[in-house]
């Protein structure tokens, strides 16, 4: 029987993936999408998964784990799977499967869907499955531990110098679509803003009022979260309310600086503990139900297959299909932001090597899922609107009859009372030039609620929609935060001692105010961006998530070779040589491309030469310095996370080489056997 429900599986992934490619008679049905991303995820973590975890990686269910033998109740703890696997997916779930496919949408439905269904399978999957394993066999060690245990310290520390950069870029662009997705929007506003108190009274319940009580726990902050959308609504229509929660970009901007500082120095019980806990029962809930809907509406999607965008004129990004599609798209189909978590909290939690499997590749294969239903979301709305809510006025036009004047001159429809109608049912005032993916994917998944659920109720299923997403992105502002204020410390730990310290408090604040200002700078110069930021920062995002991801390949592929697996290397091999020449590639194209809406130098040779002769308005000649600015330092980040990948890459070449010729290594950083001493490991044995 799993013979046959495996070839059925098969059968069912091939017909629809070939249905998917080859229909060029628009509109395509989304249930197309749905059956061969579900097909392909179930086989791969069916066979592939299994093969790499019993031939590859060596899984040993007997074998003590480092939350067995370094348990001690805070960091180490020996956790039940289905909780890990929540963690897991809370963590590595942010912006990336939502807004990344959103944007790719420019190109058409079928570079981006077969690039996150391809890419997952035999790329991110598999990143995060091996790193969550490696790390395991090594106590819990970081990324860039690993680096400096197994090939050296000089790629140890380029690892970890690029790990704490891209964490700035990375910051920046979340708080860059939570402003754009908030921005005049009271409503989104006070939603959000209400989760703030209601993780920390979630927090205080759970840690002082009530330990242990966690369903309570959980039912009162999934109300209370629930009831913030409704009570947004009724501010949304109270004159002196509203006026109290509608803010331009900068001042969200600036809020949002201001909870990063506070969530990063906080008790992590207090607030982001609560907060990622509450958000997992929002992700996964929204996940669900969406997928319900799909299924139940199955809409057509309106944007065609390709545009005429993949020749690198797109409105929303510069660059061609090729490498930028692939950028574009990172953490629906590979992303190094998730080897950070893999070896971060989740191998200190896992009770049992059988569990990696789930926990690595399930949790990506589900995070890719998402990352398809955001696809189809954004693909069913009309092309027109679709482009008129994404493209920054910068690009079509200040005036609404001006955008949409430019968006139809492309071939796709779209009028000013068509906009503002739509913004009336969503409850808006506009949604022209929201950039950045966030408020286009709230219009996609208000119309798929609005379809099954009740088309009444379009501005509550929109506002739910933007609740969702921004709550989605900001576990994984505060966590990086977090995250990137420990490195920073470890840094500055070898300047002075003390500084290391992450329990000294000056020190505490310290490293957290240096790591928000940096990440605020790239924030602040993407609002004040006329073009709305997107096509500033989300390329340079999307390169560094992708070499980090090259990075963590390189040291996967290192360990197999060490190991004496080296005939089983191109199972991170080959991931690591796409992703080498993809972001290679893209760097390339954006430090010498002499098209302003593609290189960063180029762009900033044309608005400083358009600056100097006083063809800019008043209001772009103000900000045109910092921008100037900006894009070169774009372009000077861009050379050197190349740098510092290719350093790692021909690190690892050489560790592999002195391997293959029987030199002299490093020893080996994997923790000695003992036997594990759970039930579970008995059990999963036999």
């Amino acid at each position: 029987m799993r013979k046959v429900a495996a070839v059925v599986l098969a059968l069912g992934g091939a017909i629809a993936l070939g249905g998917i490619a080859l229909q060029r008679h628009e509109p395509i049905n989304a249930l197309w999408i749905i059956t061969a991303a579900v097909c392909i995820y179930l086989l791969g973590y069916r066979f592939y998964a299994a093969w790499i975890a019993t031939r590859v990686l060596l899984v040993d269910p007997s074998r003590a784990t480092p939350a067995e033998r370094l348990n001690n109740g805070r960091d180490f703890l020996p956790t039940h799977r289905a909780i890990v696997f929540g963690h897991h997916f809370a963590a590595i779930a942010g912006p990336g499967p939502l807004v990344g496919p959103t944007l790719a949408a420019q190109f058409g439905y079928l570079p981006g869907t077969l690039w996150i269904l391809i890419g997952a399978v035999l790329g991110g999957c598999v990143q995060d499955m091996t790193i969550l394993f490696l790390s395991t066999r090594r106590d819990g060690r970081s990324l860039g531990q690993m680096a400096r245990d197994e090939l050296g310290p000089f790629g140890g520390f380029a690892a970890l110098i690029g790990t704490l950069l891209i964490l700035v870029v990375l910051s920046a662009v979340l708080g860059l679509v939570i402003v754009n997705a908030m921005k005049h929007s009271p409503w989104a506003t006070s939603t959000v803003a209400a989760t703030i108190p209601v993780a920390i009274l979630v927090g205080l319940y759970l840690r002082l009022w009530r330990p242990g009580r966690v369903l309570e726990g959980s039912i009162i902050g999934v109300s209370l979260v629930l009831l913030a959308v409704v009570a947004g609504g009724w501010i949304d229509h109270q004159p002196q309310l509203r006026n109290a929660f509608d803010y331009g970009a900068l001042a969200i901007a600036a809020a949002i600086v201001i909870y990063a500082w506070v969530a990063a120095i906080l008790p992590v019980w207090l607030l982001l503990a609560p907060r990622d806990y509450l958000s997992t029962f929002l992700k996964l809930g929204t996940v669900a139900l969406l997928a319900v809907a799909i299924v139940l509406t199955h809409p057509q999607l309106k944007m065609p297959a390709l545009t005429q965008f993949i020749d690198g004129s797109g409105p929303l990004f510069g660059g061609t299909l090729f490498p930028f599609v692939f950028i574009t798209i990172a953490c629906g189909a590979i992303s190094g932001f998730h080897a950070l978590v893999a070896s971060g909290t989740t191998p200190k939690l896992i009770s049992n090597e059988a569990d990696v499997r789930l926990v690595g590749y399930g949790s990506m294969a589900l995070e890719s899922f998402v990352a398809i239903m955001a696809m189809i979301a954004a693909t069913l709305l009309d092309p027109g609107v679709y482009f008129a809510i994404n493209s920054g006025a910068g690009v079509v036009g200040a005036t609404p009859e001006m955008a949409t004047h430019t968006i139809s001159g492309w071939g796709f429809p779209v009028s000013v009372q068509q906009m503002q109608s739509l913004a009336q049912a969503m409850g808006e005032h506009t949604l022209f030039a929201r950039t950045g993916g966030a408020p286009s994917l709230a219009v996609g998944m208000a119309s798929i609620f609005g379809s099954s659920f009740g088309r009444g109720l379009a501005a509550l299923w929109y506002h739910f929609a933007i609740m969702f997403e921004v709550v989605f992105i900001l576990t994984t502002l505060d966590a990086g935060t977090r995250v990137g204020r420990f490195m920073l410390q470890d840094l500055l730990g070898q300047l002075w001692a003390p500084l290391g310290r992450t329990s000294w408090y000056p020190s505490v604040l310290f490293a957290s105010t240096l790591l928000v200002a940096a990440w605020g700078y790239f924030l602040y110069v993407g609002v004040i961006d006329p073009n709305g930021g997107v096509n500033i920062l989300w390329p340079l995002f999307g390169i560094a998530n992708q070499m980090l991801a090259a990075i963590a390949l390189s040291v996967a592929t290192g360990i197999l070779v060490k190991s004496g697996r080296a005939r089983y290397a191109f199972v991170t091999l080959a991931p690591l040589a796409w992703l080498a020449i993809v972001t290679t590639s893209a760097a390339w194209q954006k430090i010498v491309s002499p098209d302003a809406h593609v290189g960063f130098l180029a762009a900033a040779g044309e608005l400083a030469a358009k600056f100097a002769a006083g063809a800019l308005s008043a209001e772009r000649a103000a900000v045109a310095p910092q921008l100037i600015f900006n894009q070169r330092l774009d372009a000077a980040l861009t050379v050197l996370f190349t740098a510092i990948l290719w350093f790692v890459i021909l690190d690892m070449a050489r560790v592999c080489v002195r391997r293959l010729r029987g030199l002299p290594l490093r020893s080996s950083s994997e923790a000695p056997y003992r036997q594990s001493q759970l039930p579970g490991a008995a059990l999963a044995e036999q």
